[in-house]
C-alpha cells in the first residue's frame, strides 16, 4: 500500500478481547463485553477525536466465528480507522475478569489468544501511524519497535518522521528479573506508563502507603529510570498512573504530580480498561 502521510494519528497493537466480567455478590455478571487493551486505548483516543478525525484512530479487531453482531455495530458506531480481520476458523479471543474485595482483579483467557505484532501492519495504513501504543513485555517492546521501523524503512515511497512509541508494560512481567530488559526497552520508546504497582514491581518494592501511594518512593524509582535513559535521545517521558492519587509525569529534570479528576460515580460500571483508555487519550 502506498504511504499516505497523516492518515493515522494513533495505532494500538493491544489485543481485542470479548470480556466476561464477574463482580462480587450480589452484582450479577455481564457477558459479551467489548474489551481488551486495544479496544480501550482506541476508545480513549476516540473520545478526543470527533468525526472526521475519528478516522485517524487505528486499531485491529480479529473477528472469530462467534463474533456477536451487536459488537460489530458498536465498533462501527465509533467511526474509527479500525481494521477488521475475519478469522472464521477460530473463536474470538475471550477473557474472564473477576473483581473482589479491595479492588482486586483476576483475569484469565477462556479461548486461545491471537496476539498482534508488526506483521499485522504490513500493507496497511496503520504502518504509517504517527504514534503506536504497545502493551507487552520489555523484550517484546524492543522487538516491536525495531520491526515497525524496519518495515517503514523497507516500504517504497517518501520517508516519514520517526513515530512516537508509548509503552505500557504488561503487569505479569513487571518483576525484578525483567529490570535489566526494562532498562533496555526504555531507550527505544518515547513514553513509558506503568501504574504505581507495576513500577514498584520492577524494583521488587511496594509503592503503597496506608491511605495513598508512596509519592517519594515513586519519584525515586522514576529517577532511576531517567538516569538510565528514556527515549532514543534521553528526552523521553514517564507517566506513572496512581489511581485516586493522580499521576506522576516525569522527564529529565522535571517531575510533577497531577491530581486525579474525580467525578460522581453513579455511571461508573467497573474500572476495566481505565489505564488503557488513559494512554489512548
Amino acid at each position: 500500500m502506498a504511504h499516505r502521510a497523516g492518515d493515522i494519528d494513533f495505532c494500538t497493537l493491544g489485543m481485542f478481547i470479548i470480556d466476561e466480567i464477574e463482580f462480587a455478590p450480589p452484582k450479577p455478571p455481564v457477558r459479551d463485553i467489548l474489551g481488551g487493551a486495544g479496544s480501550y486505548s482506541a476508545l480513549g483516543a476516540r473520545i478526543f477525536s470527533p468525526p472526521p478525525r475519528s478516522k485517524t484512530v487505528g486499531w485491529i479487531v480479529d473477528c472469530g466465528s462467534d463474533f456477536p453482531q451487536e459488537l460489530r455495530e458498536t465498533i462501527a458506531s465509533w467511526d474509527t480507522g479500525v481494521l477488521i480481520r475475519e478469522t472464521p476458523d477460530r473463536l474470538t479471543t475471550r477473557g474472564w475478569n473477576g473483581y473482589g474485595e479491595n479492588e482486586h482483579r483476576a483475569f484469565r483467557y477462556t479461548t486461545p489468544k491471537l496476539r498482534l505484532d508488526h506483521n499485522a501492519l504490513t500493507d496497511t495504513e496503520l504502518l504509517w501511524s504517527k504514534s503506536f501504543h504497545l502493551i507487552c513485555s520489555p523484550l517484546r517492546c524492543i522487538d516491536l519497535v525495531d520491526n515497525i521501523l524496519e518495515l517503514r524503512n523497507q516500504s517504497a515511497g517518501p520517508q516519514s518522521p520517526r513515530p512516537l512509541f508509548v509503552w505500557e508494560p504488561v503487569p505479569d512481567l513487571c518483576i525484578p528479573d525483567e529490570l535489566e530488559n526494562c532498562m533496555r526497552a526504555l531507550k527505544c520508546v518515547d513514553c513509558v506508563s506503568p501504574n504505581h504497582a507495576e513500577l514498584g514491581g520492577f524494583f521488587g518494592t511496594d509503592t503503597n502507603h496506608k491511605d495513598h501511594v508512596d509519592y517519594r518512593k515513586i519519584e525515586n524509582l522514576c529517577n532511576q529510570w531517567l538516569q538510565s535513559g528514556v527515549g532514543v535521545n534521553g528526552q523521553g517521558g514517564i507517566v506513572v498512573r496512581s489511581g485516586k492519587d493522580g499521576c506522576l509525569v516525569a522527564r529529565s529534570g522535571v517531575q510533577k504530580w497531577l491530581p486525579a479528576y474525580h467525578q460522581r460515580a453513579e455511571k461508573v460500571v467497573d474500572p476495566t480498561g481505565g489505564g488503557n483508555g488513559f494512554l489512548g487519550d
